[in-house]
């Protein structure tokens, strides 16, 4: 078993934790969920630089989708970015998905220095930037 390896069980294990999952599948499918809705609501530098700091398999959830039109909208409400992750994680409750977006996002920030946790959180909006503030 690889450093990286073990690095990632105890990601999904600690998300499944924060997050109230009962197994680690439905953190890792949580954390699918929130690095998909993420990668669209970044630039594409900042996504970049954030998948490249992360272990392959988180950076390459983060870059994974595509739009036609890749048109971020800057003034994304924390209700709208929550709505998303619950579409995309299968539980549509937007406490619940609040609690996983906390607990994924503490975990990302395990990854990363300061220096990188604050150009992510300058490049969201508003009301995204403190749910990544606060976790």
């Amino acid at each position: 078993m690889t450093t990286q390896t073990m690095t990632l069980d105890a990601y999904y294990r600690e998300v499944m934790h924060g997050a109230k999952s009962r197994t680690v599948e439905h953190a890792a499918r949580l954390s699918h969920a929130v690095l998909h809705v993420l990668g669209f609501n970044l630039s594409g530098s900042i996504k970049r630089k954030l998948a490249r700091a992360l272990p392959q398999p988180l950076g390459r959830e983060l870059t994974r989708g595509w739009r036609l039109i890749n048109v971020r909208d800057r003034r994304l409400s924390r209700y709208k970015f929550l709505k998303d992750v619950g579409l995309h994680s299968g539980n549509t409750d937007p406490q619940y998905a609040a609690l996983a977006t906390t607990a994924v996002f503490r975990q990302l920030k395990q990854f990363i220095d300061g220096d990188l946790s604050r150009e992510v959180a300058k490049d969201l909006s508003p009301e995204v930037r403190e749910l990544w503030n606060a976790a």
